[in-house]
């Protein structure tokens, strides 16, 4: 039987497991995210860890080509133009398989997760930023480069809150996890959403402006790649029971002609934290 191991690389912990034939994760490490420094040597530390595998994938957040270089990545910042890929290859003596994050979460959901069935997808994950992947025509895009589904730098306002990665207004900015905590004037995303639960007025209208943010991304991408379904994941969805309600409201109304069109389901994602590291253990399926 074969074992597929993946890393995947968050931005304060880095999960691996080891997933057998039949998709279930029989080994998992966990280890504190390093600076780029350090990366590749954590890497090759969990991979020992993990024990026997026949094949190996990372997903790393940021601009990865499709040689497996970290172009740029928004949690290490001296991460750049780092072959993380090769480098890890080297250091273990067996190819490895690399790609983005987001991407590696989508692949996930897609074959074993929401997405399942699926001819055309996108997900999302709302985390401290925003990730995406697409699959289309029943394939997982990576774009020319590498760089596709970067969905959280899509400008939906062009005057807004300055964004780390240079520009203005950009969705991650508003729709992220951090971006509700920036909504809420302080307080912390679970603080709001407790008190939007109890009933807290000015809680209730927080979180109601985060879902339209939210769903003004998704009408943009759905108006965009028109999927079959969209797929919410990262860690604001673990109150998927309060936002997808009005996120699906607010994403009925904003997406393009409405009436005259069928709507992509909207769902929340399956596989929870583990999506990343699940995915890459896939890659060598879809490379």
């Amino acid at each position: 039987m074969t074992l597929a191991a993946g890393i995947d690389v968050g931005g304060t912990k880095c999960l691996g497991v080891v997933v057998d034939g039949s998709g279930v994760i029989v080994r998992e490490v966990r280890r504190p995210t390093p600076t780029a420094n350090l990366l590749v040597g954590v890497l090759q530390e969990i991979a020992h860890e993990l024990g026997e595998h026949d094949t190996i994938g990372v997903g790393v957040p940021g601009l990865i080509s499709r040689q497996g270089v970290i172009r740029s990545s928004p949690n290490m910042s001296t991460a750049i133009e780092l072959p993380v890929r090769e480098l890890l290859s080297d250091a273990l003596g067996e190819h490895v398989w690399c790609d983005n994050d987001a991407t590696c979460a989508t692949l996930a959901e897609w074959q074993m997760g929401a997405g399942v069935g699926a001819h055309d997808m996108v997900l999302v994950t709302l985390g401290t930023g925003i990730g995406g992947g697409i699959v289309s025509g029943g394939v997982l895009q990576h774009g020319a480069h590498g760089h596709a589904g970067e969905a959280g730098h899509m400008v939906v306002d062009a005057h807004g809150d300055p964004c780390p990665c240079g520009q203005r207004g950009c969705w991650e900015r508003y729709a992220s996890g951090a971006g509700l905590a920036r909504l809420s004037g302080g307080l912390s995303g679970e603080e709001v959403i407790g008190r939007a639960r109890r009933g807290d007025g000015p809680a209730v209208s927080v979180v109601n402006t985060y879902c339209e943010w939210v769903a003004l991304g998704l009408a943009n991408l759905a108006n965009f790649s028109d999927p079959d379904v969209m797929v919410i994941g990262g860690g604001v969805m673990e109150a998927a029971d309060i936002l997808l309600p009005p996120i699906r409201q607010h994403f009925a109304r904003l997406l393009y002609a409405p009436s005259h069109r069928q709507h992509p389901r909207v769902v929340g994602a399956e596989l929870g934290e583990r999506a990343g590291a699940i995915g890459a253990s896939l890659l060598h399926l879809h490379d």
